[in-house]
């Protein structure tokens, strides 16, 4: 590489990196990128894309067996979990050689090795031919996070499995158990729920999905339930003990230990920030929990070093990573910007029934002091729901009862991850409940249900 010298070098090509590098390739700005890993990093090789194309294998699988109810007819229905799983390989194979294209587009330089910061305005690469030592007057960290091990519950690959274990499994689980009830749990307890593995899930809050609205996490468990989950909210899992084909779980509950014995565990207890072996602390970089400290800009306390993505802290979700990434290409850059607030980053998860969330819950509307309306629209009251025979489901908004403004609204249902953007585009129009109201939804349509849900806050309901 003839001249090291960039306007930016990007540390971390996934959701947030890659993005970055080429909004500022966009506005004219020299641009390379390092990655130690994969191009597109964990969220399109081993997060959100391959864990879709699996849920999708899942959901196909789950109709399949509602044939019937429709008029169909499907004899001896199986599933080949290698086939499953390597469809979802290909998947992420596809996008994450789509990111080498688009970079390669946009002429960024990409250099594949592990970076290191030795001064401010400098990066070097150690590569698989020696060293190359790199020059820029702006830095961005976008190295992501990984799974926390909890000690003692530490995947090994074998019985106990992370999330990157679990998207290439050595063998189809028959009794599970997966510790933690975030967004990655849930998912991964949904689908080896469906195909067949008894499933436990252990949450150490009082209720699966925290993050969501109380209402949405109590629906959502009794759906789990329903398809056969056991659910064991406030419990912890205090020791695994490992045999050749099995694990005994020490779970406590209530203050009693009960020893359980699973073929499988999933541990996903949170992520960690991938801030070692940087440099980090030796630059006087903040750091706390394992993640940068930055200003609503993502700039750090030093001057030209940036922090993106999950590294920067929760939510620890790809949209939030690449909106910091266009917003600090952008100011580097000269631009006018906006920093990205947390309470405008929509959350999904991807299971069987699914659930989606912007803004307040109704709890933290209340501890925030507004005087709320609360809207509910069951998916029983929506004529599109019960034609495609998905009755189960609720979509609730949270308004300010003075100004109407739309707070919050969380959703459990299907397809409620491609309905709640139009939730996020109100609240970023700064709408009211009648802009909502007066807004013509298309019938039949799921999305109706968000317009009902409107006006139920006002007793305006039309359908139920």
């Amino acid at each position: 590489m003839a001249d090291k010298s960039f306007d930016i070098v990007v540390i971390g090509a996934g959701p947030g990196g890659y993005v970055a590098a080429i909004r500022a390739a966009q506005l004219g700005l020299k641009v390379a990128v390092v990655e130690r890993e994969n191009l597109g990093g964990i969220c399109l090789n081993w997060g959100c894309i391959p864990t879709k194309a699996m849920l999708r294998s899942a959901e196909v699988f789950h109709l399949m067996h509602r044939a019937a109810e429709f008029g169909l007819k499907a004899d001896g229905i199986g599933y080949d979990l290698d086939a499953v799983v390597k469809r979802s390989r290909g998947v992420a194979r596809q996008l994450s050689g789509g990111v080498g294209h688009l970079l390669k587009k946009n002429k960024i330089t990409v250099i594949m090795g592990d970076a290191t910061i030795p001064a401010k305005g400098k990066v070097s690469v150690k590569t698989d031919k020696g060293t190359e030592d790199l020059k820029a007057p702006h830095i961005i960290i976008a190295t992501g996070a990984r799974a926390r091990n909890l000690p003692g519950l530490q995947a090994d690959g074998d019985r106990v499995w992370s999330y990157r274990h679990a998207l290439e499994p050595g063998h189809m689980p028959k009794k599970l158990l997966v510790i933690g009830s975030g967004a990655i749990g849930i998912e991964f307890a949904s689908f080896f729920n469906t195909l067949g593995a008894e499933t436990t899930v252990v949450e150490v809050m009082d209720r699966i999905l925290p993050v969501e609205d109380a209402e949405i996490s109590a629906f959502a468990q009794k759906q789990f339930e329903k398809q056969g989950m056991t659910i064991r909210a406030k419990a912890t899992v205090k020791q695994l003990d490992r045999a050749k084909d099995k694990v005994t779980a020490h779970i406590e509950q209530g203050g009693k230990v009960e020893k359980l014995e699973f073929d499988t565990v999933i541990s996903a207890v949170g992520i960690v920030g991938n801030t070692e072996g940087l440099g980090l602390e030796d630059l006087g970089i903040k750091i706390d929990r394992t993640h940068v400290v930055t200003d609503e800009h993502c700039r750090t306390g030093v001057e030209g070093i940036y922090a993106i993505g999950d590294i920067a802290g929760a939510p620890w979700l790809a949209h939030k990573a690449s909106h910091e990434g266009v917003m600090v290409a952008e100011m580097i850059a000269g631009k006018d910007v906006h920093p990205v607030k947390p309470d405008s980053i929509p959350g999904c998860t991807y299971s069987h029934p699914q659930v989606a969330s912007v803004g307040m819950t109704e709890a933290q509307a209340k501890e925030a002091g507004h005087d709320i309306k609360v809207g509910r629209f069951p998916f029983i009251g929506n004529g599109k729901a019960i034609a495609l025979g998905e009755s189960e489901g609720m979509v609730k908004t949270v308004f300010d009862a003075k100004t109407g403004e739309l707070l919050g609204a969380h959703m459990i249902g299907a397809e409620v991850t491609e309905l709640i953007q139009g939730y996020v585009v109100g609240r970023q129009l700064e709408t009211t409940e009648e802009d909502l109201m007066h807004a013509v939804f298309p019938h039949p349509t799921l999305s109706e249900m968000m317009h009902e849900s409107v006006l139920d806050a006002w007793d305006r309901a039309v359908h139920f």
